[in-house]
């Protein structure tokens, strides 16, 4: 293994000098081959020469003659080889050295050997002293070294990871069938000047052993890491490793690591799960498409073209083959496994993101296979350990890690734009005409149950779908006025469309969409607000026709009062998507207070806030329609809403974070949220007091009747105008007038949607 030492000093310049001098001989072996092919072969194709010996030694000559061009061939690689180790090995030297500046900026020394220590001569007097007599000082201090020499090793690992790899291209490119006789050892006429090529066909070469289920050694293990770790990101790389091993191959090999990591010989299960990690990595990289789904729809002429080019032609030959093998059994006949099942579940512990227009196809695919092959995601028995058997659901799951990807796949309104823009019925099928895969005991009697996983991907990419960010994490609440695209609002629109009653949906809102689909709806509270509120005739008039509308730089969705409510109220059998839907609407209330100018006493105050209490009605309607109702999913009454109380006041007094695509996140929110505050640290205060779900339910109870939360609401935000003295008769006089008219919103809301429901 190189040294950090080594690394630093070692005169790369050498390599491109040996490249040159391979070039060179390159030319003189093409000088040779050129008199040799005067002077000696073409003695053969002279109108003398004639007979059995003349046969004889044109052959031998024509022998020799191949062997100067491959020669050359061997060559002109071994040069391009060379410059490929340099370009590789100056950029992995900068990063090196980048990692060294970098910590030295920090404080740290970094000595001639690699070692990093604290610089303690650059610490002020007061650190000094910290870093002598403070062990948490002392400790933080000792965790940053730790944190730069782990960087600093591990630029020194990608070296010595690029090292083997050139290491492995030099032993193959002197290797090669059909090289030579048995008098001359010959020249690799195949020989190519790509380290990674040649990195990728050894890789395949061990994963085709391990597909077979043979043994293999753990050194050749760990160069198929190595191999993995050292081209992560290589598309020439990856496309070559999948192109020699073929969709059925390659399902094969990720069945037997799968195998291996859940045997019960656990001692080298991390190992075959990297492997399965980094397998589904290549998958990624291999399948990335230049443009989107909306820049290049899939069928488009832009896209047909593409898939006739060099790069496009291994995406197209992987995808058929993948199509092929995709539907194939590779378990037994009592518990298959079909390829589609090991290929999506392998992909699932990919760390890179996949490409929109792979995903989209893929979706396609498998839709299109189940229709074909009816129950061909169904789990049979005990399954298979690490795979999930409704291998769409998990498709689903990664689309909501692209919600680019899921916005272009569940928009109804098609994949593309202009003349290329064609529609899908992918929203439609799996919200309402989709058999969703059972679960199939077949043991002391055939029975079919839902599994627990049953549509969390399809929860996951409509989230994604519908708000254009990845999926809200647990704690993470949504912000109730996020801007949306129009493809996000159609999804939206559609997703009501098509869980409302009339929709032909037995059971509007399955279990596992509740808490997902509030979080998306949850965003979209500025608009939700208006819907309940009934003032606005732009809601009314888009309901029926596009379902949304643009206003403000953003997309506006848009449906009726009568459907949103009964969707509402199927979210909410889930108390933690009512709570979510609840406090998004508590926050946009208090948004709207805050809009009211100084001093306004007439129209434009009684607007807002009448529009508020209808929005709180239509909540109370729906609360007080699901805990009369007596099928709760398992929860009794107090259950439910004392889970509402937690719910609603953990981290309403924050502003929220959104989580990104890129890794990073967005915090919204206005931390000045004081008629939300003050309504929920009332409500804090006396959950503190609680004792069981019961209390907390009587506590819950009181705070979310209409006449408490407005009240609240309402005191909190006067208290924080200039133009409001809560303490004069007038100031008081002015709140009570601001409750009135809440409230008086708030019977006319509860009775609309007590209609409905």
């Amino acid at each position: 293994m190189p040294t950090y030492h080594e690394i630093l000093t070692t005169d790369l310049s050498t390599l491109t000098t040996a490249a040159e001098r391979w070039d060179g001989m390159a030319k003189e072996l093409n000088k040779q081959e050129t008199a040799y092919r005067r002077d000696v072969h073409g003695i053969t194709l002279r109108p003398t020469f004639v007979g059995e010996s003349q046969q004889a030694a044109n052959a031998r000559f024509g022998v020799r003659l191949a062997e100067f061009q491959s020669a050359q061939t061997e060559a002109k690689a071994i040069a391009s080889l060379l410059r490929d180790a340099h370009t590789q090995f100056v950029d992995l030297r900068k990063k090196l050295q980048s990692a060294c500046e970098d910590a030295i900026a920090k404080g740290m020394k970094v000595s001639d050997q690699g070692v990093v220590s604290y610089d303690t001569e650059k610490m002020s007097h007061g650190e000094r002293m910290a870093y002598v007599h403070d062990p948490s000082y002392q400790d933080s201090i000792h965790k940053d070294v730790a944190s730069w020499q782990a960087r600093i090793d591990r630029c020194v690992k990608d070296v010595d990871d690029a090292d083997k790899g050139v290491e492995v291209a030099f032993t193959a490119v002197v290797k090669g069938s059909g090289m030579g006789d048995s008098m001359v050892p010959g020249f690799n006429s195949e020989a190519q000047g790509d380290i990674e090529k040649y990195e990728a066909q050894e890789a395949d070469d061990i994963a085709r052993r391990v597909a077979k289920g043979e043994k293999v050694s753990a050194t050749d293990l760990a160069e198929l890491r190595r191999a993995f770790r050292d081209n992560k990101g290589d598309k020439a790389f990856s496309q070559t490793f999948l192109n020699g091993l073929g969709p059925d191959t390659t399902i094969k090999f990720t069945n037997e690591l799968n195998h291996l990591a859940y045997s019960s010989d656990k001692s080298h299960e991390n190992v075959y799960m990297d492997l399965q990690s980094s397998l589904a990595d290549t998958v990624a990289n291999a399948t990335q498409v230049p443009g989107s789904v909306a820049d290049m729809p899939p069928g488009s002429p832009k896209f047909k073209a593409w898939l006739d080019s060099a790069d496009g032609a291994f995406y197209r030959q992987w995808t058929q083959g993948l199509e092929k093998y995709g539907t194939q059994n590779y378990g037994s006949k009592s518990n298959p496994l079909c390829g589609y099942q090991s290929f999506v579940s392998m992909m699932q512990h990919s760390d890179t993101k996949y490409d929109d227009q792979f995903l989209y196809q893929m979706g396609d695919d498998l839709i299109a296979a189940e229709k074909t092959h009816s129950g061909l995601f169904t789990e049979w028995g005990p399954g298979h350990d690490g795979i999930r058997a409704d291998a769409l659901d998990g498709l689903l799951a990664m689309m909501s890690q692209n919600p680019d990807a899921a916005t272009h796949f569940l928009d109804p309104a098609g994949n593309g734009s202009g003349a290329d823009h064609v529609g899908n019925d992918h929203l439609h099928y799996l919200l309402n005409t989709r058999h969703w895969p059972k679960h199939v005991l077949d043991g002391m009697g055939y029975s079919e149950i839902d599994g627990p996983l049953n549509r969390t991907g399809l929860g996951a990419a409509l989230e994604a779908a519908a708000t254009g960010h990845l999926p809200l994490e647990d704690g993470q609440d949504p912000w109730p006025d996020m801007p949306h695209s129009d493809a996000q609002a159609r999804v939206m629109h559609d997703v009501i469309e098509e869980l409302k009653p009339s929709s032909g949906n037995d059971a509007p809102v399955p279990g596992n969409l509740r808490k997902p689909l509030a979080n998306a709806l949850a965003q979209y509270t500025n608009d939700t607000h208006e819907i309940l509120g009934g003032m606005s005739a732009d809601y009314v008039s888009h309901a029926t026709g596009d379902g949304y509308f643009d206003s403000g730089g953003t997309a506006h969705m848009a449906v009726s009062e009568k459907d949103l409510v009964q969707v509402m109220r199927g979210m909410s059998e889930d108390p933690d998507a009512y709570a979510t839907l609840h406090k998004a609407e508590a926050r946009y209330m208090n948004e709207e207070l805050n809009k009211i100018p100084a001093g306004e006493t007439d129209f434009e105050k009684t607007g807002p806030l009448g529009k508020a209490g209808a929005a709180l009605g239509a909540y109370t309607a729906i609360r007080e329609d699901v805990i009369n109702d007596g099928r709760m999913d398992g929860y009794s009454a107090a259950d439910w809403k004392s889970k509402i109380a937690y719910h609603v006041i953990g981290g309403i007094l924050t502003p929220m974070t959104i989580p990104t695509t890129a890794g990073g996140s967005i915090v919204v929110g206005d931390v000045l949220q004081r008629g939300v505050d003050t309504w929920a640290w009332q409500w804090d205060n006396d959950m503190k007091a609680g004792v069981d779900a019961r209390a907390d339910a009587e506590v819950a109870d009181n705070y979310l009747d209409a006449n408490n939360q407005a009240a609240l609401m309402v005191d909190g935000w006067a208290h924080g105008r200039s133009d409001i003295d809560p303490d004069s008769t007038a100031g008081r006089d002015r709140i009570d007038a601001f409750k009135n008219a809440m409230l008086n919103g708030h019977d006319r809301g509860a009775n609309t949607a007590e209609k409905y429901l």
